[in-house]
Order: C-alpha cells, then structure tokens, then sequence
C-alpha cells in the first residue's frame, strides 16, 4: 500500500508539472465560457442538497475548470453512471492500444479522439466521488489529469494520423499515468473494503 501511495504521489507531481506547462489552454471565450455555466448549472439541479454546498464552497478556479470541462465535452448522458463512462473509456483504450501495435494510425487517432472527447455521465463527475473528496485542494489535481489524459489522446492522435507511432506510444504512456493517478487519488483500488483487516 505504501508503494502504490508513493507511485501515486510521484505520478501527480509529474502531472501537475505537465498541467502547469499548458496552463495557458485553460482559457475560455466568453461563449463557451457561459455555455460551461448552464451546464454546471444543469448538473448542480441533479444533486442532493449537501454536495450542492459541497460544490458551491469549491474556489472559483475550480468552478471555472468544471466548467470548461463541461463545455468542451459535446457528449453528455442524461443515464449513463460515471463507471459507465470509464467502461466506454477503457474500451477507446483498448483499440487505441491495440492499434498503435497493429500500426494502424487511423484507428489510433479514432479511438484518441473519442477519449478526448469522452462521454460525460448523468450529472458531471461530482456525483461520483467521495463526498470528503469534494473540495478545493482535493480537486485541485484534476486540471493535471485532464491536461495528461484528454491532452495526451489528442497529442497521440495527430500523431498517429502522421503515421509516427513511436510518439503515439510515447503519449500512450502520459494518458495512462493520467489515469492511474486520477484512479489511486480518488477511487482507490476497486473491490477492497474498509470492514476487512489488513
């Protein structure tokens, strides 16, 4: 366990160096910006009350990248569970995988673009933490992630369309350490229970 935590830890300093180089993307137009809102207001209309203060105490900066996130996505499910969502993620993964070892650049590239550009389930992602994990400093590392995981498929996908699958391998690596430590941050290891002793 103390492995997998030190790993963790190493993983989200790397990533939120990587997040801090590309920190300029993180800008909105005043449009897509607006749009972002709504649709974190529509999300919050989901919610039970006490996650609804739980987001409504989260810094500005925060607010601000859940909602470019939510506008940027244009695939939203109005059923679909946020492990759902990973399943369909893990699914791209797979065939993206795959296709850089069959040098298939094409299907590479597909299966990048669909997990840049991922399903966002019923409500946003909130819904799904834990509840002591939504907060500020908790959430902070998600710029990180997404910079690593949604960056990374699209940097691997124009390269895979180029045909250079050593570097569509390259980004394969980045998007993986972004989902291993978004995994260990705040899912943890599936199947294990707090009622069973170490």
């Amino acid at each position: 366990m103390k492995k997998r935590r030190s790993l963790a830890a190493g993983l989200l300093a790397a990533l939120t160096a990587l997040a801090a180089a590309g920190a300029g993307a993180q800008t909105l137009p005043p449009a897509e910006a607006q749009r972002g809102m709504e649709m974190m207001q529509k999300q919050m209309s989901l919610m039970t009350p006490e996650l609804v203060e739980k987001a409504k105490a989260l810094s500005p900066e925060i607010r601000q990248f859940l909602a470019k996130v939510a506008a940027r996505h244009s695939r939203h499910s109005e059923t679909m569970t946020l492990t759902q969502v990973m399943q369909e993620i893990l699914a791209d993964y797979q065939t993206m995988a795959s296709a850089i070892a069959m040098d298939s650049g094409e299907v590479a590239a597909d299966a990048a673009r669909r997990i840049a550009d991922h399903r966002l389930p019923r409500g946003g992602m909130l819904p799904y933490l834990p509840l002591e994990k939504v907060n500020t400093q908790s959430l902070s590392v998600l710029p990180a992630m997404e910079q690593a995981v949604e960056g990374g498929a699209r940097q691997l996908a124009a390269a895979a369309e180029k045909g250079d699958m050593v570097a569509a391998a390259q980004h394969l690596g980045t998007i993986t350490a972004g989902c291993v430590a978004c995994h260990n941050h705040f899912r943890g290891q599936p199947g294990t229970s707090a009622r069973l002793r170490p």
